[in-house]
């Protein structure tokens, strides 16, 4: 009965158009209330839900992100990039995918990298004969790399959840990342070479070239800076955030001078506003996992999970299914907090390395972010050309074929991503 209540209400307010977020809480909180148990305990799960030392990254990496994007950054790159590839085909759609891979180094936000890389490169691909759903479907679906590639919010959220080490996790991420976009790339040269879309009418000087590599390599040595320290152990992903704040301000207000104080103002609002979207969500699904605990709905589901199948590898790719099938209707916070409580004691049963299926589970929810009918980053792209999500998504199929593909792989090579965690003296499985 308890278990049919706080689903139901959960399920209805969704369907009335409720923020995620606030349905997850009614959810709960009505839950809490007519089963007595326990009033008390939401200000205790409100406190532990956001006063914990890990979540501290979420806003000052949203703020790092913020700060480099008004800093123009991400043009500085894509022109780079631009100058290397030249007329070559699909070039400025490999461009693409290849930015929004840095740039996801840096924001560890799909839609904030959606927006920044779309802003740059859309009406470039536009006027060059691509078509404009493409273009933008290009940026969406690359920009899932932002929560895969690290720094990562969805890490940060996982590492929480399972205590697994977040500094691991950011190193995991780095092959299976770069194994996606290598995906991303293929996808693109493909289709462009099919339809005949190509890059620049010439490719760079070894002067030009040399010259926007020197106007880039503050970006590029961003992520290079904040891996760099977590992999070498000089700082904590927390610390690791902090650092990129400040490094992004010294490099958009003293090297760029892209930023004035008064604009400092506005951005540190946006970044507020952002983080605060983020930790309101991040509460509520705490509050919710917790109600669903209590009244036995996780332990129920896991105990069923484990009966479908003795064979760890089917499991996860059935998991992998119902990660797919919500990330069409849920962002990856709420997913995380709603399944990874249930998943927990299912990885413990077949055995399955907490750390690896981090990777697996991340890579999958990325995929969500660019699946209509909630996949933000289409919703983004679409604002951008002022164009209905349907071409969009229509033209993003192949690139969520590209990342199943790579999905999959990642799912049954485990090494790709715990070599990296291991050899850094991060991990000990």
């Amino acid at each position: 009965m308890e278990s049919l209540v706080i689903i139901a209400i959960f399920v209805i307010l969704m369907a009335l158009g409720i923020p995620i977020g606030t349905s997850l809480g009614i959810a709960a909180i009505i839950t809490i209330l007519k089963f007595n148990l326990g009033i008390g305990m939401l200000g205790m799960n409100f406190s532990s839900g956001i006063g914990q030392f890990p979540l501290l990254a979420i806003p000052f990496f949203v703020l790092a992100g913020v700060i480099l994007e008004r800093a123009q950054l991400a043009a500085k790159i894509s022109h780079f990039l631009e100058l290397i590839v030249g007329k070559s085909v699909g070039g400025l759609a490999m461009v693409a995918v290849l930015t929004a891979m840095f740039w996801g180094a840096i924001s560890g936000s799909g839609p904030a990298t959606t927006a920044a890389v779309g802003l740059i490169l859309i009406a470039p691909m536009i006027k060059h004969g691509y078509s404009k759903h493409f273009a933008a479907a290009t940026v969406a679906s690359s920009s899932d790399l932002s929560i895969v590639i690290p720094p990562s919010i969805a890490f940060i959220i996982y590492g929480n959840i399972t205590s697994v080490s977040v500094s691991a996790l950011f190193v995991a991420g780095i092959i299976p990342g770069l194994l996606t976009g290598l995906m991303m790339v293929l996808v693109a040269y493909v289709i462009s070479r099919k339809r005949g879309y190509r890059g620049l009418e010439k490719r760079g000087t070894l002067k030009e070239i040399l010259v926007a590599f020197k106007e880039s390599i503050w970006a590029i040595l961003a992520p290079v800076i904040i891996l760099g320290g977590i992999y070498a152990g000089v700082f904590t992903p927390t610390e690791a955030a902090v650092v990129a704040v400040f490094y992004s301000l010294f490099v958009a207000i003293f090297i760029y001078h892209s930023i004035s104080w008064r604009e400092l103002v506005k951005i540190l609002v946006d970044a507020s506003v952002t983080s605060s979207v983020i930790m309101f969500i991040v509460v509520f699904a705490g509050i919710f996992s917790w109600a669903a605990s209590v009244i036995g709905i996780i332990d129920k589901t896991a105990q069923f999970i484990v009966k479908i199948s003795p064979n760890a590898f089917i499991m996860i790719l059935m998991i992998n299914l119902l990660l797919l099938g919500l990330g069409m209707i849920l962002d990856a916070i709420s997913i995380s907090y709603l399944i990874m409580p249930i998943l927990i004691p299912v990885l413990a049963a077949f055995k399955i390395d907490p750390l690896w299926y981090g990777v697996i589970f991340v890579a999958a929810l990325a995929i969500g972010q660019a699946t209509p009918p909630v996949g933000v980053n289409l919703f983004t792209a679409a604002n951008l050309i002022d164009s209905d999500l349907d071409p969009i998504a229509k033209e993003a199929i192949p690139y969520v074929i590209g990342a199943v593909i790579a999905l999959i792989i990642i799912s049954f090579i485990p090494v790709l991503s715990t070599y990296l965690p291991i050899k850094a003296g991060l991990y000990s499985p």
